[in-house]
């Protein structure tokens, strides 16, 4: 499943379906934190549904909680002034992972973004998926959306909140350390290097057994489960390494719903070995027009699927965000990351894996009913009949995206 992939037992398992979920769960968590608060995300969007999270990180950092923030530079440029101003005066503390300085995405190494959503609340209530902390029918490039985005993210306690919030503290430490020596503060940099290892190990020993009253939830008990995380030191490989590894595996079903499915040669030959070994394989990818290369660089890759014998669906009725699947009935996954090569390659991200069969079957037959209801399939002979200008915007999408990986240094 990937080096840094442990399956515990121990583990209870709330699927959330949008930010129509996850927002009053979170902000549920946020209130009755007591200790820490710690939120990762790509993209916080200070409007509507999200400003629920806003003011709830406000009012624990004004009870004395200790509250962090860190947001994607790209995803989310820039604070608004009036939230800034409202977070420090409450003490929250809050962070832009990798600003982008006046050349911006112009330098190779900017494409390295923080792509996780993650959420943990006391050491012992943790969140992670696909879902930024945006309004469900708001969208940063197709403007307001005429239906609900769908996506999802998993409200987990167990084990890997430990491991979650160890990242996350690793991270926020790490950001620490590279403002200080940017401000030519050494010495100060040594210290929050040296301060996070202490802080970490006082909140966990502290943390109750068990959630929260009223956090509860019947979905999956006792689960055994597994944080996989990208960084771009030693974990690069570990998601696409657990894909491969529970396709390799699998004998009946592969589901896979995922925004930006550009999947490289592996995880190509891996669904193409598993439609000949009898296993059917159905994906439900975004059907939204956002971007030249998301919408154009997949379509030679779909072709070659679709001749081999995968199913392919595109969501119609809304935009499709999801980054999730379902292996036999026996491993599931929910998370941030996009099987396509900068999620694979260059982002910073956390997927969460179960073994769990009550959760992994209820995931199946709703990603299979949105297949039925909402999907609208591919078929190979007409993307083949497609006018030639079509294929050769397929064709210079795809050299380019091989192109700009080339100049961080991966093939794909």
């Amino acid at each position: 499943m990937g080096v840094n992939a442990r399956l515990l037992p121990g583990h209870h398992l709330r699927l959330l379906e949008g930010a129509a979920q996850l927002v009053p769960a979170m902000v549920r968590a946020i209130d009755r934190a007591q200790r820490l608060v710690h939120v990762e995300t790509y993209i916080f969007h200070f409007a509507n549904a999200a400003l629920a999270v806003a003011q709830a990180l406000e009012r624990a950092a004004q009870r004395g909680v200790t509250v962090r923030l860190v947001v994607d530079a790209v995803g989310t440029p820039r604070l608004p002034s009036e939230w800034a101003q409202r977070f420090d005066a409450a003490g929250v503390q809050w962070r832009m992972y990798r600003p982008l300085g006046w050349l911006g995405l112009a330098i190779p190494s900017r494409w390295r973004r923080l792509h996780r959503k993650l959420c943990v609340v006391d050491g012992v209530l943790g969140f992670c998926g696909g879902i930024n902390l945006i309004d469900d029918c708001d969208d940063v490039v197709l403007g307001r959306l005429p239906l609900p985005r769908l996506d999802f993210a998993l409200q987990v306690s167990g084990p890997v909140v430990a491991e979650m919030l160890e990242q996350m503290e690793q991270l926020w430490w790490r950001m620490q350390a590279v403002r200080s020596v940017a401000e030519r503060d050494l010495r100060r940099a040594w210290e929050a290097l040296r301060e996070g290892v202490p802080w970490l190990d006082e909140v966990l020993r502290a943390a109750p057994p068990a959630p929260p009253e009223g956090m509860r939830w019947p979905e999956a008990r006792g689960a055994a489960a597994a944080l996989l995380w990208r960084d771009n030191l030693r974990h690069r490989h570990a998601i696409e390494r657990a894909y491969l590894k529970a396709i390799g595996s699998a004998r009946q079903q592969v589901i896979i719903a995922n925004a930006y499915f550009i999947p490289g040669r592996r995880l190509r030959r891996a669904l193409i070995q598993a439609v000949r070994r009898g296993v059917r394989v159905q994906l439900l990818i975004q059907g939204k027009y956002e971007r030249f290369l998301q919408y154009h660089a997949p379509r030679p890759v779909h072709q070659a699927l679709l001749a081999a014998g995968v199913e392919i669906h595109e969501y119609a009725p809304s935009a499709l965000h999801a980054k999730v699947a379902v292996v036999d009935d026996r491993w599931a996954t929910v998370g941030s990351s996009n099987l396509d090569p900068i999620s694979l390659l260059l982002a910073r991200e956390a997927n969460v894996v179960t073994t769990d069969r009550g959760f992994a079957t209820a995931l199946r037959r709703r990603l299979e009913h949105l297949l039925r209801t909402r999907g609208q399939a591919l078929d190979l002979a007409t993307l083949r009949r497609r006018p030639w200008h079509e294929k050769a915007r397929d064709a210079l999408a795809f050299a380019v995206m091989r192109a700009v990986l080339f100049l961080t240094g991966h093939r794909y």
